[in-house]
């Protein structure tokens, strides 16, 4: 791919061996400068397929700032700059990489931009304008501008500071926008500032990694918190996350577990930014065996060795189950989803199997899951006693199923073929006497 020295480097050093679809299809392009839109899912290699050609571009003897990435989230802002840090330290000319998210010492980060301009600017759209508004970040030389998630960008709110930011910048711009989706409502913001760009959806071969075991409980009658609590003692999970809905579900999941002794870290977005930071640090580092969260967690955050994911409630959007089961059975690992759902949920569960997701049913039955049926069965069932038939052959196979001499069981199934032989032999006289009427009206005709 033409990559420089020093990111081939970094490649070897993260044991790196092949590029993944969307790094292969984009990486090329992206090195030829073209503006692109990336459509893949999470998990898919997006964050290295924009880093490796826009830093293999990069010109670190200028002392100017020249990438610009946004990012809708400060967790998924760290995760990015962690990654190019990874990557320029193997650089020979010191390459600048800055973050700026919300929540951190903004003088601080005014006064570091006071003395030298960074090269790579990386942070969330709010505090990124913030600086530029100060006049404290010169954006206007940079020569590459990265959206990453720009779905979730437009659903937390985010798209006008996006918008004042890539206005700030020249016009002859190389920009990049990722998304899992491409919304309705984002098309014109991408109509407006990109040019003819190369648009290229990565389809998922299959829409959860197939190394996922994906499960499937009724919550009826159960107390759903209890239940979690037994299904994490169920495989002794290395890291399990249990995801809700709502930031007061799960305050009340955790505070549950808790309760029940176990060590439990919680993320949602009522948490203070340097509670939050620190919490994901402290998931990261392990110090926690359980999170538990909302969907915050799902989109990008890379947060390694999670062997279980636990959906408390089925997802409100259901684009987001895929990107809770994707926190697990990541690079080839096992894992297993759980979801737990309530009557209400079923046509949730029947849109998620449209689109292509395929549950195991499960119960959990004296301390152990254990397969149970299929929760269609009736519906199936239903379907297959619709086929209507002849009451006369009806109440012949009633008469069968009675306790009757052997001569007259032969009897009466010679009397149900007979009927059945009879009905054929009607319908198609039927049929050829209406055949030799159309044929005579078309000749008439002539």
């Amino acid at each position: 791919m033409n990559l420089a020295d020093f990111l081939i480097k970094g490649i070897e050093a993260k044991g790196f061996k092949e590029p993944t679809e969307v790094q292969a299809r984009l990486i090329p392009v992206i090195l030829k400068g073209r503006s692109v839109v990336g459509q893949s899912q999470t998990g898919s290699g997006k964050t290295h397929t924009f880093l490796l050609p826009l830093m293999s571009k990069l010109d670190a003897t200028k002392d100017e700032v020249q990438l610009v990435i946004t990012t809708p989230s400060r967790e998924l802002a760290n995760q990015i700059y962690n990654a190019t840090l990874e990557m320029a330290e193997f650089s020979e000319e010191e390459i600048r990489v800055s973050i700026f998210v919300g929540g951190t010492d903004k003088q601080r980060q005014l006064d570091k931009l006071g003395n030298k301009q960074p090269h790579i600017v990386i942070g969330t759209p709010g505090r990124i304008l913030d600086m530029i508004n100060e006049q404290a970040l010169k954006i206007h030389t940079a020569t590459a501008f990265v959206v990453d998630e720009a779905d979730m960008t437009l659903d937390m709110g985010f798209l006008n500071e996006v918008d004042q930011i890539a206005g700030r910048l020249p016009e002859n711009l190389q920009m990049l926008v990722f998304s899992a989706t491409i919304p309705e409502n984002l098309k014109p913001f991408l109509k407006k500032y990109m040019a003819n760009p190369l648009i290229e959806v990565v389809e998922s071969k299959t829409v959860i990694s197939d190394t996922i075991d994906n499960w499937l409980i009724s919550t009826k009658g159960k107390d759903s918190n209890k239940l979690i609590y037994d299904l994490l003692h169920v495989g002794q999970p290395y890291l399990a996350i249990v995801f809700a809905n709502t930031k007061s579900r799960v305050d009340d999941i955790t505070e549950y577990l808790k309760q029940c002794g176990l060590k439990v870290a919680k993320i949602h977005g009522d948490l203070p930014p340097r509670e939050r930071k620190r919490v994901m640090k402290q998931v990261q580092n392990l110090d926690f065996q359980y999170v538990v969260a909302t969907d915050l967690a799902a989109r990008g955050i890379d947060i390694e060795g999670v062997s279980h994911v636990i959906n408390a409630e089925v997802p409100n959007e259901l684009e987001f189950f895929i990107h809770r089961v994707g926190r697990t059975g990541r690079n080839g690992l096992d894992g297993t989803a759980i979801t737990l759902y309530e009557p209400g949920d079923e046509q949730a569960i029947i849109q998620l199997e449209k689109m292509g997701i395929s549950f195991n049913p499960k119960e959990f039955r004296k301390g152990e899951l254990v397969d149970t049926y299929d929760r269609n069965r009736r519906e199936k069932r239903e379907k297959q006693t619709a086929v209507e038939i002849d009451p006369k052959i009806k109440g012949m196979v009633k008469k069968k199923k009675k306790k009757v001499k052997p001569g007259y069981k032969k009897k009466i199934k010679w009397a149900i073929t007979e009927e059945e032989r009879k009905k054929r032999k009607i319908t198609n006289r039927t049929k050829a006497r209406a055949d030799r009427k159309e044929r005579k009206e078309q000749f008439s005709k002539k």
